[in-house]
């Protein structure tokens, strides 16, 4: 009973991010400013790629050391593995970036509301795939992952998420929609992370020694969605330096509380 406590508490946390964030539609009348939304999107960025490294690539390869397999081996293969599924998915999944008024992804006929929740959904699956991997790490006791190195995650993914619930509330609100229908679909978009983190610890149930591989794996996806996503658009116009900033931010934050806490 006091293991499951801290997973389901890890599962919840970064859903309570999204939903948190996407609540600002009740609070915020206006449409987020450019250079706040810059700020955030870098800041989602950092955070992100803090969390691949510390929370994912290096713990692959100490358990890959632990389990006499060549160190970089699991990384590499995961790594690039998780990067094809995302431009896989990125193909497939039709989709519309924030800001952007062209679709991607295979042609259907859905409203752009529905296709910006994609896009956010999209990007949300690695992110609850990492939370699962490192849960089923700490509980399988490798690589000197523990439930306080999942939790310390999941906090930093709900860290993250707040600001891209709001990103994704405010401007439907904006264009129309009623408060409640943007929270709807800004809370929507962070479900498949709770749901992607369970699959992903079943997986890791059935099959224990593609641990490494797959801590990697969720690195390489979260990757794809950083460079793919998230700098572009807070790179995006002027005042491109204050994505920058974001991502210095949300890096040294999630590194500290890593090193800190995890």
């Amino acid at each position: 009973m006091e293991e499951k406590l801290p997973i389901i508490t890890c599962l919840i946390i970064p859903f309570l991010g999204t939903t948190l964030g996407s609540g600002m539609v009740f609070f915020m009348k206006n449409k987020i400013e450019p250079k706040v939304q810059k700020l955030l999107l870098g800041f989602a960025a950092g955070v992100m790629m803090a969390a691949s490294v510390w929370s994912l690539l290096i713990p692959s390869m100490d358990m890959a050391v632990e389990e006499g397999i060549i160190k970089w081996l699991p990384a590499l293969v995961g790594f690039l593995l998780g990067i094809g599924f995302l431009l896989i998915l990125d193909t497939i999944i039709p989709h519309l970036h924030l800001n952007s008024k062209k679709p991607e992804g295979i042609k259907a006929k859905l409203k752009n509301e529905i296709m910006l929740v994609l896009a956010v959904t999209l990007h949300n699956i690695p992110e609850g795939m990492a939370v699962g991997v490192v849960l089923a790490t700490a509980v399988n006791g490798s690589a000197g992952l523990t439930m306080a190195s999942a939790l310390t995650l999941a906090i930093g993914i709900a860290l993250q998420n707040f600001p891209e619930g709001a990103i994704i509330s405010m401007p439907l609100e904006a264009e129309g929609k009623s408060k409640g229908k943007a929270f709807f679909y800004g809370t929507f978009s962070g479900i498949v992370e709770p749901i992607a983190a369970i699959v992903t610890i079943l997986l890791t149930g059935l099959v224990t020694p593609i641990l490494p591989y797959l801590l990697s794996f969720a690195a390489g996806a979260m990757i794809y969605v950083i460079v793919e996503e998230l700098i572009p658009e807070a790179q995006e116009g002027e005042h491109s330096n204050i994505g920058t900033i974001g991502v210095a931010i949300g890096f040294a934050l999630m590194m500290v509380l890593d090193i800190a806490l995890g």
